[in-house]
């Protein structure tokens, strides 16, 4: 199977946990992935400077309108939901808070499920809430893979654990696990 993009949902706990991914891919990593980490309302995006100085891949917020490349790490703004159309582009809004979230994995994901189908790669890491619950259902439904990180595993296991208790997913591990599953998937391809 040939993906096309990977979106991943992560809330409390989510820093160490990207970083940990981030600092796994290798320079080659061509899938696209596509992150809301819910942040403070101002956040700076200093973050994301740090995460580029320990990642071989580009790692940028998402504009609007911006068209999705490959070997790229997009993450959502702080404030906005991140959708993503058909066209396979990023939209921005200000519309209300999903699971008291904006961005909310919830939309993300189910925007990209309805872009991707079942060329898209879903995962739900470390949480304190449900969001993202509807938006990995929606990726299975939709044909796509789908990754939980291994509750166990989790700084914050009730995100996870929500989404175990949804669907059945694909694959379940620890960090090291899932990042080890996405560079031989992408390998796959190649």
């Amino acid at each position: 199977m040939q993906y096309e993009a990977i979106v991943i949902g992560v809330s409390s706990g989510g820093m160490n946990a990207l970083k940990i991914i981030f600092a796994a891919m290798p320079a080659h990593f061509s899938i696209p992935m596509i992150i809301v980490q819910h942040l403070g309302d101002q956040s700076d995006g200093q973050w994301i400077t740090l995460f580029n100085d320990k990642s071989q891949l580009e790692i940028k917020e998402a504009d609007e309108k911006e068209k999705i490349e490959k070997g790229t790490i997009y993450i959502a703004p702080p404030n906005y939901h991140l959708l993503i159309e058909k066209d396979k582009t990023f939209s921005l809004t200000i519309d209300e808070r999903v699971n008291y979230a904006r961005p909310s994995i919830d939309v993300l994901f189910e925007s990209a499920a309805e872009a991707y189908r079942n060329k898209l790669i879903g995962i739900v890491l470390t949480g304190a809430n449900n969001d993202g619950t509807k938006g990995i259902k929606r990726i299975q439904e939709c044909g796509g893979l789908t990754i939980i990180q291994d509750p166990i595993t989790a700084e914050s296991a009730y995100m996870p654990k929500a989404a175990i208790a949804t669907i059945e997913p694909n694959f379940i591990g620890s960090l090291d696990d899932i990042a080890e599953f996405l560079i031989k998937i992408e390998q796959q391809k190649r």
